[in-house]
């Protein structure tokens, strides 16, 4: 077995088709068919099973998987030390990360890290969902609560604050606002309920507001209603930089504090490229919040 057969298990394994893999890998989808179908074959083992919905792993797969994954990091930390080590960052990064923290303090700071380091390329799966790291769906994840389960290392990066906002056009044709209790004679912008995949991303629980007018799993959906004088939600204060039109409401009465934190494969610990990566993204994500909160 060569790493060139596991670099195209591996593919597979992530894109879940043989399509996919073929776009990342830069090759045939019928030659990566027919490289499964060889190491199947050398090893004795089926891999992958082939269904409607794409190709998932088997028992057998699943425990080349880990060993795949091994191999990969230490190819990859081989060639970082040719590259130079500290002289500078290439390479690719994939970061995980939930939409608002995506959308409104990923982009300026990964910008500034590729500024300094030229050959850097880096991608930003912005997804509201957790990441599964082990499938190497994201080199590295920001999450909102720290994981439980599986071969991680977590490292806080910095608190964030959140408050209610509605637009001033909005305010200026409703009822005022002067307790949570008002909140039931006004249109609430959330989560859909039944989407939110982390405890800490329910909100409006903390106001005892249990209908949800106008919802998406989306943050920037939801700043974009309320941008349009829709309603009246729950906004990160790093995000209220970019809507100038909205004002706090209740800001004295009602506030939350969360976290962002860091979450890494704990093999990738090996990996200086990616410790020095994650070592600047989170000084980055750190000053990124404190300016934009300072700016409200």
């Amino acid at each position: 077995m060569d790493w060139d057969d596991l670099r195209i298990f591996l593919g597979v394994a992530r894109a879940e088709t043989l399509s996919g893999a073929a776009r990342v890998l830069r090759i045939d989808p019928a030659t990566v068919g027919r490289r499964v179908a060889r190491l199947e074959e050398g090893l004795g083992a089926l891999l992958f099973i082939k269904s409607p919905q794409g190709y998932a792993l088997t028992e057998a797969g699943q425990r080349l998987l880990d060993h795949a994954v091994r191999t990969e990091q230490a190819v990859t930390g081989a060639e970082d030390a040719l590259r130079g080590g500290a002289s500078g960052m290439t390479g690719q990064v994939r970061i995980g990360a939930p939409d608002g923290c995506a959308n409104y303090v990923l982009p300026q700071v990964l910008a500034a890290i590729c500024d300094e380091n030229p050959g850097l390329e880096v991608q930003i799966v912005a997804l509201p969902r957790l990441f599964n790291l082990s499938r190497r769906e994201a080199d590295m994840a920001i999450g909102v609560s720290r994981p439980t389960a599986g071969r991680l290392t977590v490292q806080k990066l910095t608190d964030y604050r959140l408050h209610l906002a509605a637009h001033r056009d909005y305010l200026a044709r409703h009822p005022p606002i002067n307790s949570i209790e008002d909140l039931r004679r006004h249109r609430m912008v959330g989560y859909i309920p039944d989407m939110i995949f982390d405890k800490e991303l329910d909100y409006l629980a903390e106001t005892g507001v249990t209908t949800v007018p106008l919802a998406s799993n989306s943050v920037s959906v939801q700043l974009n209603w309320l941008r349009a004088g829709a309603g009246i939600g729950v906004v990160h204060d790093f995000a209220l930089p970019s809507a100038p039109g909205l004002a706090k409401v209740l800001e004295d009465g009602f506030s939350l504090t969360r976290s962002f934190y860091l979450i890494r494969h704990a093999d990738d610990r090996r990996l200086d490229r990616l410790n020095r990566f994650a070592e600047r993204l989170a000084h980055g994500i750190r000053r990124e919040v404190n300016r934009l909160e300072g700016m409200t």
